[in-house]
């Protein structure tokens, strides 16, 4: 076995690419687009890295075949929001065999080792790379396919994590809800009764005409919402535009809603289509063949993902969720979407796995979150 750094963009793509020998018979595997993947880790595309580091590793047999890989971060405006020296292990993939388990150990004890020399005294994982991408690894649910930026992962993984020493940390929810069993009308009569008590809040669509401005209340409301939740850590203006620039393309102004009291900027709902259907489709290639793919089955989506759904701290428990949620699932019902992923929900955010299960929604699947002490 020998363990390997990534230094040049040849064996990034080696990286990368590692994935489709993991789940070359996995039915249920999407893959991303290898041009997005590739953006994550562009340090002048991607402003994450303006703040935080990373050093990617993989395990080779002698025949050159990846058994493992994995990479290190450092995310300096975590350790400064919460006070502590804490690193994440992100990107890991693993074969089934017992060399790779052995691969496993030796990939995850490379990034412990660079953490610890870089002072951090516990690790967070898996993420990709931070807790503001995708993080956790799918604990129950194999049986339907994953929805856009959630992810997906074999069920050994948890075993690999577990005999290295991490344990549990967080688990994360998501939640389903069918066109069969949306209750609209008990949810309007709740949608009725906040208007009447809330005569000044206005809910209306994002406005792509005024995206700057758009982009500017969305930053205000998603640091201030979820300041408190575990693992948060806030959203430089620069990354959330750069984010918003890139699902742009993507986004149905019909289903993305903000709430406003009077003027000011309270709530937002983030719902897009699910392209895991279109990309399922496409094997991370994005050629002349596949953009005609794309341009077929993007209107051919049946499912969506309800991927921020949240309310400043001084305006909550007031039903404001309610009325976004109510204005997003009529509108989807009537471009003729059939479910919806509501994800992810921490499994201690009481007042929101209530919601959503009072909104006609099931826990369908679960994400587990690990740390490990290195001090």
């Amino acid at each position: 076995m020998k363990i390997k750094t990534v230094t040049t963009q040849k064996e990034l793509l080696k990286f990368i690419k590692f994935q489709w020998e993991v789940y070359k018979n996995d039915p249920y595997w999407v893959p991303e687009l290898i041009s997005e993947i590739k953006l994550v880790f562009d340090e002048k595309k991607n402003f994450f890295w303006e703040h935080a580091e990373r050093k990617l590793f993989y395990v080779e047999n002698d025949d050159g075949k990846i058994l493992a890989r994995a990479a290190a971060v450092i995310d300096y405006n975590f350790i400064k929001f919460h006070n502590e020296n804490t690193g994440f292990f992100a990107f890991y993939e693993c074969l089934d065999t017992t060399e790779a388990k052995q691969a496993s150990s030796v990939v995850l004890s490379a990034v412990e080792n660079w953490l610890k020399e870089k002072g951090m005294k516990k690790i967070i994982g898996p993420t990709a790379p931070s807790t503001n991408d995708m993080m956790g690894l799918l604990y129950e649910g194999y049986d339907s396919f994953p929805v856009l930026m959630m992810p997906y992962n074999r069920r050994y993984y948890h075993d690999f994590l577990l005999s290295y020493g991490f344990k549990k940390a967080k688990d994360l929810y998501a939640y389903k809800i069918t066109k069969d069993t949306l209750p609209i009308g008990r949810i309007k009569r709740i949608v009725d009764s906040v208007r009447s008590k809330l005569p000044d809040l206005v809910v209306r669509p994002v406005n792509l005409k005024k995206f700057e401005e758009e982009i500017k209340f969305a930053v205000e409301i998603y640091n201030n919402a979820w300041e408190k939740n575990w693992g948060f850590v806030p959203w430089t203006e620069k990354e959330f535009v750069s984010q918003a620039v890139r699902l742009k393309p993507l986004i149905k102004p019909e289903l993305i809603f903000f709430a406003f009291i009077k003027t000011e900027p309270v709530g937002m709902l983030i719902c897009v289509p699910n392209y895991n259907e279109v990309l399922k489709k496409l094997n991370g290639k994005l050629g002349p063949i596949e953009i005609m793919k794309f341009l077929y089955y993007k209107n051919r989506i049946k499912s969506l993902r309800i991927m921020i759904m949240g309310v400043k701290k001084e305006y909550r428990n007031r039903g404001i969720e309610v009325v976004m949620y109510y204005e997003t699932m009529l509108n989807g019902l009537k471009a003729g979407y059939e479910w919806a992923e509501l994800s992810w929900i921490l499994e201690d955010n009481t007042m929101m796995t209530r919601a959503a299960e009072n909104l006609g929604a099931q826990l369908y699947k679960k994400y587990r979150v690990y740390e490990k002490s290195i001090s």
